[in-house]
């Protein structure tokens, strides 16, 4: 292939795929701050959950008849207040119940104020304008740490006529309380007294925790290893608490490696390849081949008097048109990703055909990547 084939590609190259709706990641020589690719042990989100009753809703709430856990908590509820309705025939729809959902921050204190998320249960058509009432809140080890309460925001606009016909915007049986839960016990972590604390790696790599390793060492000798590629451990050095230790190193800049990998998107037609992908020597050719069938009916009349029948026969055309002009071209040996993307742009297809093409090389065994179709 000469060489002033591929310059002219290469100028090109990215601008087409671009606007042919595929992504093509930049070469990542960037540096990122430990923070930004690592999870520190213990901080992290808690998710709560707990079960509610909403109330004061304009008869857009549980039909009791169909939502039996309505009527049994709206019994309990009454009588939590000292009134009595167990033989009583309840038909109310200004009531719904719930599960009510949030997250709890990490070393979040008592009394601190967090968002809540509201969802039905039963049958309920809405829960615009509706109030939560006092909803314990438990984790996953059965203890409750916030509680709930609040008018219930649902961010949905809905509208109905006399004759039935209604028109709605977002979802109306799910909404959000801003501030509306109340932290009532703190999980108890205690980072300052720790002696040893794992960084987890968002995108595991031996080579990257390698590398946070040693940009600790370089500033705190001693104090860091990579036990494996997804864990970094670290210990502070004597005199100085692990709060201290952290605020120290997390700003520290590595530069993150990643395993060269082809991501598809065959719904949506995009393509996303990382900076080390190569394709070895191979040549591909590509074509479109068209296959048209016409049907025509036709009306056959009976001579006169032969006492047959009218029917109707269906005529077929048939063509095929293949498209010219496709010629075998070589890919491969390229030292950069410009030059790939150059290669794969000479042959003019669209982001889907070009799928096909890099799962076809893929086979051939000429990728040298891995492929992730989404």
């Amino acid at each position: 292939m000469p060489r002033s084939f591929f310059r002219t590609v290469l100028r090109s190259g990215l601008t087409a795929l671009v606007a042919a709706s595929a992504l093509v990641a930049s070469p990542a020589f960037a540096k990122s701050r430990i923070k930004d690719i690592v999870a520190f042990e213990g901080v992290r989100e808690n998710q709560l959950v707990g079960y509610g009753v909403v109330v004061g809703l304009n008869g857009t709430g549980d039909s009791l008849r169909n939502a039996p856990m309505t009527k049994q908590s709206l019994e309990a509820m009454l009588e939590r207040q000292g009134v009595n309705v167990r033989d009583a025939t309840l038909n109310t729809k200004n009531t719904a119940t719930v599960m009510v959902t949030a997250s709890l921050p990490p070393f979040s204190a008592a009394g601190s104020k967090l968002d809540v998320t509201v969802s039905a249960l039963g049958d309920a058509k809405s829960l615009l304008g509706g109030t939560l009432l006092v909803t314990s809140l438990q984790g996953a080890d059965g203890q409750t740490y916030a509680v709930a309460q609040g008018t219930v925001q649902t961010g949905s606009v809905s509208a109905g006529g006399a004759s039935g016909s209604s028109v709605t915007k977002g979802v109306p049986t799910a909404g959000r309380i801003a501030s509306g839960g109340i932290i009532e016990r703190e999980t108890g972590f205690q980072m300052v007294n720790m002696d040893i604390l794992r960084m987890t790696l968002r995108n595991p790599d031996f080579t990257t925790a390698r590398r946070i390793a040693d940009a600790v060492n370089k500033k705190f000798p001693g104090c860091a290893q990579a036990q494996n590629p997804t864990i970094v451990a670290v210990r502070a050095p004597p005199g100085m608490d692990m709060i201290t230790f952290m605020t120290n190193i997390e700003n520290l800049e590595v530069e993150p490696d990643f395993p060269a990998k082809v991501v598809i998107d065959e719904v949506a037609g995009v393509i996303v390849m990382g900076d080390d992908v190569r394709i070895s020597q191979v040549a591909i050719a590509q074509g479109n081949l068209t296959i048209t069938v016409q049907e025509t009916p036709a009306v056959s009349q009976p001579a006169p008097f032969s006492q047959g029948q009218t029917t109707v026969v269906p005529q077929s055309a048939v063509s095929v048109e293949e498209e010219k002009g496709k010629k075998l071209i070589t890919l491969g040996g390229s030292p950069s990703l410009k030059s790939l993307v150059g290669g794969l742009n000479a042959l003019g297809v669209t982001p889907r055909d070009m799928i096909s093409i890099l799962q076809a090389v893929k086979a051939a065994g000429a990728l040298q990547a891995d492929i992730e179709v989404m």
